[in-house]
């Protein structure tokens, strides 16, 4: 896993709309881009450098903590990476397991009985709220652009 220690990042604007920049060090080096966000989002804290050899679960993880990671793998792989983050973000919690209870019937019997399933605006309004960790999680996976907006990314 190729993850740099996280760095906090720094960003600056003022009221002059003036653009966001990001910090962060790379190899040992300062550097810092111009942040943008197509939804308007403000940068993550900290940035680390991710790449191919990421695992998706520790790129999972890293994404929920708010960590932006700045991609410096293939561009292929992070597509896939997305795709693996899609699949964690929209898999159902699994219930918790008593390993207590041997017996089947009593773990049956012992069972809370399930609450009824939320009416609209409470349904709506948890959609809403899954919706919006889904985009939380998935914009944290970082792209760099150059000046002419190419991707110097391999396979890009």
């Amino acid at each position: 896993m190729s993850v740099s220690p996280a760095v906090p990042v720094t960003s600056s604007a003022s009221a002059s709309a003036e653009p966001l920049t990001i910090h962060w060090t790379e190899g040992g080096e300062a550097r810092s881009a111009r942040w943008r966000s197509e939804r308007g989002a403000s940068p993550p804290k900290r940035v680390v450098i991710a790449d191919d050899t990421l695992a998706a679960d520790a790129a999972y993880r890293l994404a929920c903590e708010g960590t932006g990671l700045l991609w410096r793998g293939d561009f292929q792989n992070a597509r896939l990476l997305l795709q693996a983050l899609a699949r964690r973000v929209d898999k159902p919690a699994k219930p918790k397991r008593d390993n207590r209870v041997k017996d089947q019937k009593a773990a049956d019997a012992s069972a809370p009985v399930p609450a009824t399933a939320p009416v609209f605006p409470e349904a709506f309004h948890l959609h809403r709220q899954a919706q919006a960790q889904r985009a939380r999680v998935l914009s944290m996976v970082l792209i760099p652009f150059d000046a002419d907006y190419s991707i110097p990314l391999r396979r890009a």
